[in-house]
């Protein structure tokens, strides 16, 4: 069977006969042509994996042969091979994205390696990948069994995180196998929080880095140091989606990357405005009572963050001025870009983009957004391909000439759910799949996580008997009227509320520009 069919383009193609014979030996088809003309009319009947093009030719030139080249078939690589080392033809050469340079001499195993990597280059990546995972399968089911702290934990989803963006990148057949073990990790993952969450909660001493800590840990110290602050919160942006972007980034940034604990329910009305008050859920309740909605009010629940980033302010005795913006669609962000420069006279900055999780809700409801990402990789990929064309690329370039201190983070993550759980509730139960409370669920407590007493989750209890049950892994909880409609309707979807790594272990990245050093 052959490595390819090699079309090869060169005036003094009798002086090559010894490369090719290389070629051929090696499992490669090679046709050849003396000049541009005959080069272009092979391309209209033939389709190659590759063609080598001599930059020197007398008629056509090697560049004016590539531009024509690209017109009949854009997607097959061109390598230019040529003596001349003038910095402009090989600028005009790689503007004209060609797959690689060569300069003449070449020999056989410079021409071999060109080979490899652009007509083999994903099933060698493949094979890589796959070999490598393999031999690191063993250690991560060793350190998902070692995993007795938060710092473990950590370290765990991150090198599962590596491996699934590795793996999604080839054709292998691994990612089954990557699944079940990141279904172990999370089994694993949801004993060690129901284990260690109450007691974080009573001793916040004894915790992670959680929601109500991150601005007197990652805001306040840079304004003690006279820093103006940029506060980034991309709503249910999951740690694999952050590794997506980073490439984006690093160009203009220098990036720390640290991962932090949401606490429960992993939902924006608890884990977002803990970041912004600085306070557990209960307390909210307690000392802000108009600052805070119920389960069952109707109201939105998440429409008080400025005062509670004030509260937060007002508590430690601060002085510091803020803006605050939340961007639900292009208006919003055209309007918010429009006045960055009059943003630069407060010392902190917040802004929160809600496009992930409006993308995660739009695929539970849309079946063509659900299409569009049927998987995890293309989930990512939607993300990426956002982040690359909306404001916050704009924001981040902005950003990227200023002198701000940069924090991005989110507030929850979110899980694909594939096993239905039963539960029954009253009418004034919440809908969220993922935790449930109210005063009267029915449910098996092995499948659940259970908080009886809200209080030592620092919980909010509309009434005396509320108690509050997470589902964790990649369950849901689904009502037994309409079964198997809801069941049909909800599994594989992304939710959040719940425990997983995925929603719990979350990005919180902080960025200086590289400009700035």
């Amino acid at each position: 069977m052959s490595n390819g069919l090699l079309l090869w383009v060169d005036d003094e193609i009798e002086l090559l006969k010894a490369h090719i014979l290389f070629l051929e030996k090696k499992g490669y088809e090679v046709e050849t042509v003396s000049n541009g003309q005959d080069a272009l009319d092979k391309c209209v009947g033939t389709a190659y994996d590759l063609i080598l093009l001599d930059e020197n030719m007398p008629g056509l030139s090697g560049l004016e042969t590539l531009s024509r080249i690209k017109e009949i078939t854009p997607a097959t690589p061109v390598v230019m091979v040529t003596k001349s080392e003038e910095e402009n033809i090989m600028d005009q050469a790689i503007g004209s994205k060609i797959a690689d340079y060569l300069i003449k001499p070449v020999n056989p195993t410079q021409i071999l390696l060109t080979l490899k990597k652009n007509i083999h280059k994903k099933e060698i990546v493949t094979e890589v990948a796959q070999t490598a995972y393999q031999q690191n399968f063993g250690k991560i089911g060793m350190q998902i069994n070692d995993s007795l702290t938060f710092d473990d934990w950590k370290e765990v989803y991150k090198r599962l995180v590596y491996w699934e963006l590795e793996l999604s990148e080839t054709d292998s057949n691994m990612e089954e196998m990557l699944g079940m073990q990141k279904t172990e990790a999370n089994q694993a993952f949801a004993k060690f929080i129901r284990r260690h969450y109450e007691h974080w909660i009573g001793q916040p001493e004894d915790r992670p880095l959680m929601s109500p800590d991150l601005f007197k840990t990652k805001v306040f110290p840079w304004l003690n140091q006279g820093e103006k602050v940029f506060l980034i919160v991309i709503d249910n942006f999951r740690f694999d989606q952050w590794r997506t972007i980073v490439p984006e980034l690093a160009d203009s940034f220098f990036i720390e990357e640290d991962i932090y604990c949401s606490i429960l329910p992993t939902a924006t009305q608890y884990a977002r405005n803990a970041i912004f008050s600085g306070l557990m859920p209960n307390k909210i309740a307690e000392m802000y009572p108009e600052l805070w909605v119920d389960e069952e009010e109707e109201e939105g629940k998440n429409l008080n963050e400025a005062p509670l980033v004030q509260t937060q302010l007002d508590r430690y005795r601060r002085k510091n001025t803020f803006s605050y913006h939340k961007i639900n669609d292009s208006f919003a962000a055209d309007k918010f870009i429009a006045q960055l420069k009059h943003l630069e006279k407060f010392d902190l900055n917040v802004v929160v983009f809600n496009f992930i999780d409006m993308l995660s809700h739009a695929r539970t409801e849309s079946k063509m957004v659900r299409e569009l990402a049927s998987n995890e990789a293309a989930y990512r990929s939607l993300t990426q391909s956002w982040f690359r064309h909306s404001v916050v690329r704009d924001l981040f370039r902005a950003l990227a000439s200023s002198d701000y201190k940069i924090v991005l983070t989110t507030d929850h993550g979110s899980i694909r759910v594939k096993d239905p759980i039963k539960v029954v509730g009253d009418k004034n139960t919440n809908t969220n799949l993922r935790y449930k409370l109210g005063k009267n669920l029915k449910y098996n407590l092995k499948e659940v996580f259970e908080i009886k007493d809200p209080r030592k989750a620092m919980l909010p209890s509309p009434n005396l008997s509320t108690a509050y049950i997470f589902a964790s892994g990649d369950k849901f909880f689904a009502y037994p009227n309409n079964y198997n409609y809801y069941v049909s309707y909800y599994r594989d979807t992304f939710q959040h509320g719940g425990i997983s790594m995925e929603e719990m272990l979350i990005p919180l990245i902080t960025l200086q520009s590289k400009k700035r050093s």
